[in-house]
């Protein structure tokens, strides 16, 4: 899988796309990252990509025309009619990022994320420009970079071979709408008075399942 992710702030990304399992997917070929500067696609001498809005208001709203000239270079390397692709913009008034959306998502060839940031995007991006407007929470962030970095870490760990064991995403927290995680324990059984449950140490594994559908959380 491919996946590029379109901001004004490339250097946000240096650290973690080079870190623990994400670094590991890229070396194992399971995933490649692109990271592109919006500013590189400003046709101006002073590389401009955002002006004031249209009726007023505060702040500064990112423009058009630098992340369509992006997405044009973009979609010459993954054509629509040759792969499954999907243009994402990270947006505080989109739809929320869930566990299913990660499973679809990594079921594609190419992803392209586009990094809102100031007081938004030019609406004309979303009309015309992409597929989807994505939030990862009912909050809003200095920035799309971190919503970008969320989408990919949680997409990436679903592809094929990226997880030590294939058993490890299956039956997690979230795999089905509403379902949380139950509890886990390790090495000592017993620490501060601290004990592991009995029934997790007895080898039964029927009553494992039990104790452990028991103790599942739902929202």
């Amino acid at each position: 899988m491919h996946l590029s992710i379109f901001t004004l702030f490339p250097d946000f990304f240096t650290t973690p796309l080079q870190s623990s399992m994400l670094k590991r997917a890229q070396t194992a070929g399971a995933v490649s990252y692109e990271i592109s500067n919006i500013r590189e696609f400003a046709q101006d001498k002073h590389k401009v990509t955002d002006d004031r809005p249209f009726g007023g208001g505060p702040g500064m709203v990112m423009m058009v025309e630098p992340i369509d000239r992006a997405l044009q270079v973009w979609r010459k390397k993954w054509p629509a009619d040759q792969f499954k692709t999907k243009v994402l913009l990270t947006s505080a008034k989109g739809n929320v990022f869930t566990q299913q959306r990660a499973q679809e998502y990594s079921q594609l060839d190419a992803v392209a994320i586009i990094c809102g940031h100031y007081e938004g995007v030019d609406e004309r991006v979303v009309q015309y420009l992409i597929d989807e407007e994505v939030r990862i929470g009912d909050y809003v962030l200095t920035g799309g970079e971190p919503a970008a970095l969320v989408m990919a870490d949680a997409v990436t760990r679903l592809l094929p071979g990226v997880l030590g064991n294939a058993e490890s995403n299956q039956d997690e927290s979230h795999s089905v709408p509403g379902q949380l995680g139950f509890p886990q324990y390790t090495r000592p059984a017993a620490y501060k008075g601290w004990n592991v449950p009995e029934v997790l140490l007895g080898g039964n594994h029927g009553e494992i399942e039990k104790w452990r559908s028991a103790q599942r959380k739902s929202e």
